[in-house]
């Protein structure tokens, strides 16, 4: 039976956060027959930089020899009970990854895909700008989880950007999930119909997550959009 793991990045600095969305994620680990682990490794090398946290996806790579397939999920995200089995949407040996280049966001990650090839070389990464945030990866995959010329990516966007120079670098196939299964700001924008997020599998509550009539600090936002999706089914 193929052995699954559903990894998120956190520390005590979120508790608050991590109180309202882990015991959801948890939940979907049983019902996924999937263990859950918060990845917390040492990557000192990089305290000093503001995204520091997001290289702790860079530890999946040490639960390779446990398990055959990672779901990665953000400790900011929120699963609707609606939300179907991601592993299965995903087929073996594809990463499983939605594109963020795409309204609001086109430009500025679209010049950061030009930027990491200028330091580490052309790959022909043109578009398709993967999100840790949700992704599905297997063993197949180890090689993107590891350093380019002995270096981790310290630019701009941290790990996506790393991952996706691999990504592109190794060829390896991206299967496309649709928007609602990673639900951050930019997809509620006009240019992509305005959709209601509480009609997608999974809300993602990157940055400022800015969506439409959701005011207050970020907990506050997540805590209230919990209310809405779960209100007697949790």
């Amino acid at each position: 039976m193929e052995k699954r793991l559903v990894a998120t990045r956190c520390d005590e600095n979120i508790e608050e956060m991590t109180s309202l969305t882990h015991p959801i994620i948890k939940k979907f680990c049983q019902k996924w027959h999937a263990d859950f682990v918060c990845l917390s490794g040492d990557f000192s090398f990089v305290m000093d930089y503001e995204g520091w946290m997001s290289y702790r996806i860079f530890e999946v790579n040490d639960y390779f020899d446990k398990y055959d397939r990672v779901l990665s999920l953000d400790s900011d995200v929120v699963l609707s009970p609606q939300c179907p089995n991601i592993f299965e949407i995903v087929p073996q040996g594809k990463i499983g990854s939605i594109y963020e280049d795409v309204g609001s966001r086109q430009t500025m990650r679209h010049q950061s895909i030009r930027n990491v090839q200028k330091k580490w070389g052309d790959v022909g990464w043109k578009t398709g700008y993967t999100n840790s945030g949700v992704m599905v990866f297997d063993k197949a995959h180890q090689e993107m989880l590891r350093p380019v010329n002995g270096e981790y990516w310290l630019g701009w966007e941290s790990d996506d950007i790393h991952l996706g120079y691999q990504i592109n670098k190794l060829d390896y196939e991206v299967f496309q999930l649709p928007f609602q299964f990673n639900h951050m700001c930019m997809f509620s924008e006009p240019w992509n119909g305005s959709p209601n997020r509480f009609l997608s599998y999974v809300l993602h509550y990157a940055g400022a997550a800015t969506f439409p009539g959701s005011a207050g600090k970020k907990v506050e936002k997540i805590s209230k959009d919990i209310d809405v999706l779960w209100q007697g089914a949790f």
